[in-house]
């Protein structure tokens, strides 16, 4: 039984903005380290699988970039979605094209924007997943142990175990973004774990899931998987994806099936949503800044500055993030990161594509 990893990287990263842009999106650039965040997670795949086993599902407009920065995955393994519509339809079509390799095959699904600390316990946590998926025929998910009550991540509720020896349990419920007090809540019971998004499952079983929850993407999935490899691919994609409604795997299938367990997974885990999480995962100078770049402080604490080509200086400021490009400056108040979306919405309704 053949193992295929694949890539979820079609996501814009307007929250990283104005570095992240339509053709170099946040994982492309090295946000979370010396390297782009999309190698690192083809880096850390490839401990479990061969490259050829590796598919990186995205769009037109990063196509380029993405051959451009990982030339080891064959050409055929980068699947270009006709249009974004939530994670839903694109692990569907990636589920036809694996299926069409390998009936038989396990296929886990990983965000192309994750860091994770110990690669060694992300290895060994997969393989766990990989054997309830062979073995359970289940559909897998991994949740990670949670250290505060974050109010930006979706939430996993688990009751009994489901393996002896691993921590493998049943799921009993999905949770979506919490606020603070109920984030406490869930810290408190002790049976929450926050949500990755990461998933293996054998590929049987998740199309059977497309079937029984959405079956009208199961219907135009089948119409898909039958064109593959012949001349109306294209024809038969495009028509097909035009009539798909958006909609998230997690709503679509993994809150209403039954046979749902969870890996408990126990690393240095963030999904790297926001300027302040960048913030938050890189070490910081004496007075809690963080610097990309050549950057000067005087008096100036807890900020996070990243420069492009020029010195920038801050001081007698707090709690800023600052980030520098060629053609744009940003400058906002650290817990305020997520309002970044508004900024790039607002270019997008100007019809300003050159920042974006």
């Amino acid at each position: 039984m053949s193992f295929f990893a694949v890539i979820m990287a079609g996501g814009v990263g307007k929250r990283f903005w104005p570095r992240s842009r339509r053709a170099t999106p946040k994982q492309l650039l090295n946000i979370a380290g010396d390297e782009s965040m999309l190698r690192m997670t083809v880096d850390r795949l490839k401990q479990i699988t061969a490259s050829e086993q590796i598919l990186i599902v995205t769009n037109s407009d990063q196509e380029e970039g993405i051959r451009r920065e990982i030339p080891e995955i064959p050409e055929a393994n980068i699947i270009i979605e006709p249009e974004g519509k939530n994670t839903a339809p694109a692990i569907g079509l990636a589920a036809v094209i694996v299926q069409s390799r390998d009936p038989d095959g396990v296929m886990g699904v990983f965000p192309a924007d994750h860091h994770i600390g110990d690669l060694t316990a992300f290895k060994t946590y997969i393989e766990q997943g990989i054997s309830v998926a062979r073995d359970m025929m289940g559909l897998v998910t991994f949740g990670v142990i949670p250290t505060r009550p974050a109010t930006g991540y979706g939430y996993i509720q688990y009751h009994e175990r489901a393996k002896d020896d691993e921590p493998v349990f049943a799921v009993k419920a999905f949770a979506e973004k919490p606020d603070y007090q109920t984030a406490r809540m869930f810290l408190k019971s002790g049976d929450f774990l926050w949500n990755s998004g990461m998933f293996v499952w054998h590929v049987d079983t998740i199309m059977k899931s497309f079937q029984d929850h959405l079956p009208e993407l199961w219907d135009s999935l089948e119409n898909i998987k039958g064109a593959i490899g012949k001349p109306v691919w294209n024809s038969v994609l495009t028509v097909e994806w035009a009539t798909l409604r958006s909609i998230s795997i997690d709503y679509g299938i993994m809150e209403k099936a039954q046979n749902v367990y969870v890996v408990k997974v126990d690393f240095n885990w963030n999904d790297v949503g926001s300027w302040d999480a960048v913030h938050e995962m890189h070490d910081k100078d004496e007075n809690g800044n963080v610097s990309q770049g050549d950057v000067i402080y005087h008096g100036a604490n807890n900020n996070l500055v990243s420069a492009q080509g020029k010195i920038v200086a801050l001081v007698g400021v707090n709690d800023l993030v600052v980030i520098d490009t060629d053609d744009a400056l940003l400058i906002i108040h650290r817990g305020e990161t997520e309002r970044i979306k508004e900024v790039v919405d607002g270019l997008e309704k100007e019809k300003r594509d050159s920042l974006l």
